[in-house]
C-alpha cells in the first residue's frame, strides 16, 4: 500500500451469515481498510466471530461502540429494519456507510437518509455489488459505444425458491421486520443490476401476490417496466421457483446480451448473440475485447467505496441511484396493491406508499396463515 494513502477504519455490525462476505472484502482492499470492531446483539456469537477474525473489539450496544471507536466505515448487516437509523447514526458520527440491501422500507426512509447526508457531509451506499464486476463495465461500454444500436427489450428474472423454513426466522416474511417479500429482499439485486445497464425506467403496471408461502409479504411478483429510452421490459421474482435462476436478457438493435447465474456471476456467465448473419467485425470484436476479471463481490464494492472516500465524492450506489432502485421497487407494490400504471417520481409525500412499500393496502394476515383462494 502506498504510504500516503489513508487507511479507514471500519466496524462490522451484525455477524450473522453475512458477516464473512464482509471480512473477506475488507481483505480485498488490501490494508486499506481495517476490521476495528463487530457489533452484535448475541454476545456470544460477536464475541466468537471477533476472535476467530482477529477483530480488537467487539460490542452488544451498537451506540458504545460509534461513541468510543469512531469507525470511518460502518458495514451494516443487520435486519433490514435497522438500516436506516444505523446508517444516520454512523453518519452522524463521522462514518460513511456501506449498507447491505434493503437500503431502506420507503421512499420517506429515503430522504430521511439524504437528509442526514446533507447533514453530516458522509454517505450511505447500498450493497449493490452485482453493478462492479468488470464485465458489466464491458457490457456498459459496448452499449454506450452504440455498436448494438438502440436498447429495444429486457428480461429480468429473479426466479428463487424459499421454503418454510427460511421463513420460520421471527423477522422474515414481515412488513415491519424484511419490509416486502422476493421484490424487495431477493430480486433487488437483479432489478438493480438490470437498471444499472438498460437505463432509466418511466412507468410500471405490476402484478403481487402471496401465493403458497404461509407469511405476510408477497411471494411473487411481475411487473412490465417502460423506459426513459423507449425500451420495455418485463420483471419476475419469485421464492417459488425449484429450479433457481438469476437471468438479465438485453436485445438491442444490432445485438441480444444475456447473463445467467444465481449469486455471482464472470464474464464466462455473460452470451452474446449479434443479428444474424455475424458479419459486423467490429461489433465482435468489440464484445471479445473483455477487461481482466474483476468480480462482483463485496470487496470490489467497498474498494470502489474506498476510492470514492479517497476522492471525497458521492458513491455510485446511493443517492439518486439508489433512490431510482427504491423508486421502481415501490412502484412495483404500488401497482400491484392499485391496479394503477405508476409513473417515475409520482409517489410523493402524502401518497401512502410514500410512508410505506405496501401503502396500507397489503391483504391482512398473520405469519403463518396459508393463502387461500
Amino acid at each position: 500500500m502506498p504510504p500516503h494513502k489513508k487507511t479507514y477504519r471500519a466496524a462490522l455490525v451484525g455477524t450473522g451469515s453475512i458477516g464473512d462476505a464482509h471480512v473477506r472484502a475488507v481483505e480485498a482492499t488490501q490494508g486499506r481498510v481495517t476490521l476495528v470492531s463487530a457489533v452484535d446483539i448475541d454476545a456470544q456469537r460477536v464475541g466468537d466471530f471477533a476472535k476467530r477474525n482477529g477483530i480488537p473489539s467487539h460490542y452488544t450496544d451498537y451506540a458504545a461502540m460509534l461513541a468510543k471507536e469512531k469507525p470511518d466505515i460502518a458495514l451494516i448487516a443487520t435486519p433490514p429494519a435497522q438500516h436506516v437509523p444505523m446508517s444516520i447514526a454512523a453518519m452522524e458520527t463521522g462514518a460513511w456507510v456501506l449498507c447491505e440491501k434493503p437500503l431502506c422500507g420507503s421512499l420517506a426512509e429515503l430522504d430521511l437518509l439524504e437528509a442526514a447526508e446533507k447533514r453530516t457531509g458522509c454517505y450511505t451506499a447500498c450493497i449493490f455489488q452485482m453493478r462492479f464486476g468488470s464485465s458489466t463495465a464491458h457490457v456498459r461500454r459496448l452499449a454506450d459505444s452504440g455498436l448494438m444500436g438502440r436498447p429495444l427489450v429486457g428480461v429480468c428474472n429473479t426466479l428463487w425458491f424459499r421454503d418454510d423454513a427460511y421463513y420460520a426466522v421471527p423477522w422474515r416474511g414481515r412488513w415491519e421486520t424484511e419490509l416486502g417479500g422476493p421484490t424487495m429482499g431477493l430480486g433487488i439485486h437483479a432489478m438493480d443490476h438490470f437498471l444499472h445497464l438498460f437505463g432509466e425506467w418511466k412507468t410500471v403496471r405490476a402484478v403481487v401476490s402471496t401465493l403458497d408461502r404461509a407469511i405476510e409479504v408477497e411471494d411473487v411478483s411481475m411487473a412490465l417496466v417502460t423506459f426513459a429510452n423507449g425500451a420495455v421490459a418485463s420483471i419476475v421474482n419469485s421464492a417459488l421457483s425449484p429450479r433457481q435462476e438469476t437471468y438479465i436478457r438485453l436485445d438491442y438493435q444490432k445485438a441480444t446480451v444475456e447473463l445467467t447465474h444465481l449469486y455471482g456471476y464472470t464474464r464466462d456467465n455473460w452470451k452474446f448473440t449479434p443479428v444474424p448473419p455475424a458479419q459486423d467485425d467490429a461489433l465482435l470484436q468489440a464484445w471479445q475485447s473483455f477487461p481482466a476479471e474483476v468480480g462482483a463481490t463485496h470487496g470490489t464494492q467497498l474498494n470502489a467505496l474506498v476510492a470514492d472516500m479517497d476522492a471525497k465524492r458521492r458513491p455510485l450506489t446511493s443517492g439518486e441511484q439508489s433512490r431510482q432502485t427504491v423508486e421502481l421497487l415501490t412502484a412495483i407494490y404500488k401497482s400491484g396493491f392499485t391496479g394503477e400504471i405508476v409513473t417515475r417520481g409520482s409517489i410523493k409525500p402524502g401518497d401512502s406508499f410514500y410512508a410505506a412499500l405496501h401503502g396500507n393496502r397489503a391483504p391482512k394476515r398473520r405469519k403463518g396463515e396459508r393463502p387461500t383462494g
